[in-house]
């Protein structure tokens, strides 16, 4: 009886998960530009995949597969911000542009960079002669 409990669980636990995993994707298909998109990744797919892994620890319980999942879990936890930030930065400092309708470079502030703020309504980012 508790075994069925735990694995309807478990598979609930996986379905969210993968509607996550699916949100993640979506982002990384809609969102516009690669900073929006990175963070859709990392937060929606990183946050699935830990839903799954805890599903499948659920159903599993405390074997090799359960503990498995939990160490993939901490493992998943630890990198993908890591990766992520990475990521971010070495396309900061490649020069890959952010939408325009960005409101503040951090990041530029922090590199002593001068940040640029989005245009306004009806300006241009160049100066007319």
């Amino acid at each position: 009886m508790m075994t069925d409990v735990l694995t309807i669980l478990g598979w609930c636990i996986i379905a969210v998960g993968l509607f996550f995993d699916l949100v993640g994707c979506l982002g990384l298909v809609r969102l516009p530009d690669v900073y929006n998109r990175l963070q859709a990744a990392t937060k929606c797919v990183t946050l699935g995949t830990c839903a799954v892994l805890l599903g499948v620890f659920v159903i599993q319980g405390i074997s090799a597969a359960g503990l498995k999942a939990l160490l993939c879990i901490v493992f998943v936890v630890l990198t993908a911000p890591v990766g992520a930030h990475a990521i971010a930065r070495a396309g900061h400092r490649a020069g890959v542009k952010p939408t325009e309708r960005m409101v503040w470079d951090d990041y530029a502030d922090a590199q002593g960079l001068e940040p640029k703020p989005p245009a306004q309504s009806g300006e241009s980012d160049h100066e007319e002669a």
